[in-house]
């Protein structure tokens, strides 16, 4: 069996920041992505950002010794419930690993990480044709918003 393994993002390793930024441009140049790559200045603010960001973090997931897979994460508050939760922004597996599991054992972790934590839930934002991923979250039961949201955006 192939060794699968979790590492929080080290901003300050050189390896990890390079897998970070093709990781993330993989994401944006795949179809659910659909957006061009950062530029170079681009990807000096990300990395910034996220390492200064109070309350956000990646987790790597390894596959044998290679970084295949990514989830960028914000924990929020929930005035409701009155405590922490986990919004996971970014998830990803680079397309060759893709089919070994590898997002729903990433997806283990960071639940397995949110409620070690304490944290009251976790929130995604999936496309409405990305299929393969609600499948994923289906059967690891998360569900829509009852009652339903919806995800409403003003680009500044």
């Amino acid at each position: 069996m192939n060794s699968i393994t979790f590492e929080f993002c080290d901003f300050e390793n050189p390896v990890h920041l390079t897998a970070l930024v093709n990781l993330v441009n993989m994401y944006m140049a795949d179809p659910m992505g659909n957006t061009p790559i950062l530029n170079k200045l681009q990807q000096l603010r990300l990395v910034d950002g996220l390492a200064n960001h109070p309350s956000a973090f990646v987790l790597f997931e390894l596959y044998e010794t290679e970084i295949v897979g990514i989830a960028t994460c914000f924990i929020n508050f929930s005035t409701f419930k009155v405590k922490p939760y986990l919004n996971i922004h970014d998830f990803f597996v680079h397309p060759t690993f893709r089919g070994k599991g590898l997002a729903k054992n990433m997806m283990h972790e960071l639940i397995s990480i949110s409620k070690s934590r304490g944290y009251c839930k976790i929130t995604l934002e999936v496309r409405e044709d990305n299929y393969v991923a609600q499948g994923l979250y289906r059967s690891m039961d998360f569900e829509e918003c009852k009652p339903s949201m919806l995800f409403w955006t003003k680009e500044l």
